[in-house]
Parts: C-alpha cells; structure tokens; sequence
C-alpha cells in the first residue's frame, strides 16, 4: 500500500535520540488518511509524537469496511525505494501486482513482503469479486544503507509459524518470537507478531531487553502493562523489557512490532526512504518522467500514480520524535 497524501511531508527520522531507554506507555492516537478512491486509514506512523519503532518507519491500520457494494481497495501503480513493505490482513483479500513480474492474492493469516531495494513499483487492489470485508494494516520497514539499493523482490509465504500459551497465540511475520522465526527476509534485527489474545487470556510476552516495542490493537480490546487499547490505537512500550503482560476480556487481535533502534538518520517523503532530500527529489523526477528503473506494472486497469509536488524549503532534520 502507498502513501497517496497529496501534500506529503519531508521528514527526517533515525537515530538513536528519540528512543526511551526504559520502559514506557506511550499513547499515540491515529489520524485519519485518505487512502485511494474508497478507503480510509489510521496512520499511526510516522506522527508527531513518534516516527520510528526499530526499523518499522510506517503503520497504516485500515478497517473493518464493508465492501460489498464497493470496489474496495484501489491503489494505482506507484513507485518505492530504500524500504520494505509488509501487508497483513485480517479480513478480505488484495491482489498484489509489481513491476518484477509478480502476481499475488494475498488472503488472512499470509504474508506479502516487497522489498523496494533501489527502485521498483506495484499497485493493489481488492479484486472483483471481492469478500464483503476488508480489514488489515500496511507496514514499512526502512532498510539499512548496506541494503538499500540491493535488487528489488518480492515474496509470499502463505505460511507462518505460531507460538501459544497463556489464551495468546502468536504468528510470527517477521523476526522471531519465543524460539519461533518467520521465513521471511530481514535486514536489521526485527520483529513483528499477530497476536490472538482469547477472551479471559491473562500471558506475558518474552521480548528482548535490546529492542523497543509498540503494539497495535486491530480488534477487541487488550490491556497491555496495565493500559487499555481500543482498536486503532498504538502504545509504544520503550525498551529494556524482557517481557510484557497481556489480558483481555474479549477476543482481541493485537500487532506486536519492535526491532532494533535504527541508528541510521533517514529521509522520508510519499513513497520513497532516503538519505537526503537530493535523492527523493532525483527519483520522483525519474518516475515522473516515465517509469524509468522502477519499471513497469502490467495488469492493473487505470494509469499509473504520479509523485506529487516536492515541499517548499529544505530538509529540516527533526530526529525520531518531536
């Protein structure tokens, strides 16, 4: 999924300033994000308050919706570098298509990982004949400078491994939770976990002490080390906790996504992770002019998604959090 913001900000982010080194519960609230013709998404990051969790530089929660008398998701071909993009989805189903080639039905429970690499593009959309509900979360993950340019791919693993104990259960999209780890690629140490909390459940999470963590209420409604989270909701818990406590008095579904502090300074701006402004500049006027080294999506019925214009001024650098 895209940024499709119109008037995108430029935004520096990175780097170790921002990052609690002690254990936290912060609150951060979702704006709410036009998201193509007929969806609407909580942006959770990057906001005002945080913009990075590890590597995890970019959370879009969208839904329940339903989609029975709409097209659904329609996202046009449009361009990423310097990142990863993870989609999960709880209810319905995208067709995913890129510029490599690549044709895929993502449905719940599986995992659709493009890794942007130097350049590539795809489009997303809910199929024709499509489910009556759509509900799921679009991640970005920012890849470190020994891997950014790399060679761009995309890959499917329909299936995940899965952790239980205590009424949770957790599949593993990336990284490794309690001896259990996902098959697909990483870059920077990482983790991210969907989390089935049962009605009743009461279980603490091991996590690692070096990394820091935010959770996602998608459903339900959990309390995590003592705070409720509505759905749409993302509490950001710090570092140095070997563990977190969990419970619910309803079935709920919470993303667990944390990873190393990114000690790289990035920037940011619609669909493109960068260094410096000069490079976002240089590729959206690259895509702009014709698809250049991000090639071509065949397939998708309707034009490809033009950058918008670039901010006025320079790059301001603000650090992972203001």
């Amino acid at each position: 999924m895209s940024n499709l913001d119109r008037t995108p900000d430029m935004t520096a982010c990175g780097g170790r300033a921002g990052v609690a080194g002690e254990p936290v519960r912060e609150l951060i609230p979702g704006r709410v994000v036009q998201l193509g013709e007929s969806t609407k998404v909580r942006r959770l990051l990057p906001t005002l308050g945080r913009r990075m969790v590890g590597a995890w530089c970019f959370i879009d929660h969208y839904g329940p919706d339903d989609i029975a008398s709409e097209p659904g998701m329609q996202v046009p071909p449009h361009p990423h570098m310097g990142l990863q993009t993870v989609s999960w989805l709880h209810d319905g189903e995208v067709l995913h298509r890129d510029s490599l080639g690549s044709l895929q039905l993502l449905q719940p429970g599986q995992l659709g990982i493009m890794t942007s690499g130097r350049a590539i593009a795809h489009s997303e959309e809910s199929p024709r004949e499509h489910r009556d509900i759509l509900h799921g979360a679009q991640l970005w993950v920012a890849l470190p400078d020994h891997a950014r340019h790399t060679a761009p791919a995309f890959e499917f693993h329909g299936e995940l491994p899965v952790v239980t104990g205590g009424g949770l259960r957790a599949t593993v999209m990336l990284g490794e939770v309690d001896g259990a780890r996902s098959p697909g690629t990483a870059y920077t140490p990482i983790v991210g976990a969907d989390l089935a909390v049962g009605k009743g459940a009461s279980a603490r999470l091991p996590l690692e002490p070096d990394f820091e963590y935010a959770m996602l209420t998608m459903t339900g409604g959990a309390t995590v080390d003592g705070v409720l989270l509505e759905p749409g909701s993302l509490l950001y818990l710090g570092t140095n906790r070997s563990d977190v406590h969990i419970e619910s008095d309803v079935d709920t579904r919470v993303l667990l996504l944390g990873g190393e502090p990114f000690d790289e300074q990035i920037v940011m701006w619609w669909n493109f992770v960068a260094r410096t402004g000069e490079e976002v500049a240089a590729a959206r006027a690259e895509w702009n002019a014709g698809a250049g080294s991000f090639g071509e999506v065949h397939g998708y019925d309707g034009e490809r998604l033009l950058a918008p214009p670039m901010p006025a001024g320079p790059l301001k650098p603000r650090g992972r959090v203001r």
